[in-house]
């Protein structure tokens, strides 16, 4: 017989599409979902897991996030709820998924094999079967997804020269008036052709953090932090701000901004 408990899930995706549709295929299977958050990135993901009181019952779980990759997660954090990822991997990894028990699903959803996962989900929970083990799920991933190149250096023009800016130099880019300006640590200034969206691909999420819609700063621009009205956070940057700028992180963002802090 089907259980008719509730199952408390988590969603962990960086398309807001895509949250979207499995919120609804859920609402949809006989099995009861209550859908209790979702993050659209490691950092988002990892705050909101360590703020819940008890672990989820599931977790969907998308590889590429925002940040990085969402094994990140198993290295920092304890997980101990079942996961389901939801990818576009490729055929080894989904074959190592299988060899540890950890269930999958293709995008775009199929709401059958959803149905399915969920199913084989409710059976490991009668049995009182462990879902995966952590470490040796993270390890297959390594071995599955080389490792990312983030950008060495910054090539600039100088009046009629060209300066390579290695990224140790950068203190932060800064977006103004539809131009992003790359800030040194000297206090130099200069124009690069990249958006700030472009650049956080670009640049190792552990050192970057994206401050609002015009600032990407590194962690060791950040000089001081202070809190600001309704529950914001406002950043000191080193060298200044362009015209002493109030360089607030996003409300969104503050406790990814957090959990990117205490790393």
């Amino acid at each position: 017989m089907a259980s008719t408990a509730t199952l408390r899930a988590l969603i962990i995706e960086d398309e807001p599409l895509a949250i979207r549709r499995l919120t609804e295929l859920l609402r949809k299977q006989p099995q009861p979902v209550e859908v209790i958050g979702t993050a659209e990135s490691v950092a988002e993901a990892e705050a909101l897991l360590q703020s819940l009181r008890t672990a989820p019952d599931v977790l969907f779980l998308d590889i590429h996030l925002a940040d990085g990759l969402s094994f990140e997660l198993f290295e920092r954090l304890e997980i101990t709820s079942p996961v389901i990822f939801t990818t576009a991997y490729d055929k080894y990894a989904l074959r190592a998924f299988k060899v540890n028990s950890v269930d999958y699903l293709l995008k775009p959803i199929d709401p059958e094999e959803l149905t399915a996962a969920l199913a084989k989900l409710e059976r490991q929970r009668q049995a009182a079967t462990p879902a995966f083990d952590a470490n040796l799920l993270a390890q297959v991933l390594r071995q599955a997804q080389p490792a990312k190149e983030y950008k060495a250096r910054f090539v600039v023009r100088v009046g009629e020269h060209l300066k390579a800016i290695p990224v140790e130099q950068i203190a932060y880019f800064a977006s103004l008036e539809k131009v992003t300006l790359l800030h040194t640590r000297e206090g130099r200034k200069f124009v690069v052709d990249y958006t700030l969206e472009q650049l956080e691909g670009m640049l190792d999420p552990t050192e970057f953090f994206r401050l609002n819609r015009a600032y990407l700063a590194h962690a060791e621009a950040i000089h001081d932090i202070i809190h600001y009205t309704n529950s914001r956070l406002q950043t000191v940057l080193k060298p200044t701000a362009p015209d002493n700028d109030t360089v607030l992180v996003s409300r969104e963002k503050v406790a990814a901004f957090k959990a990117w802090l205490d790393r």
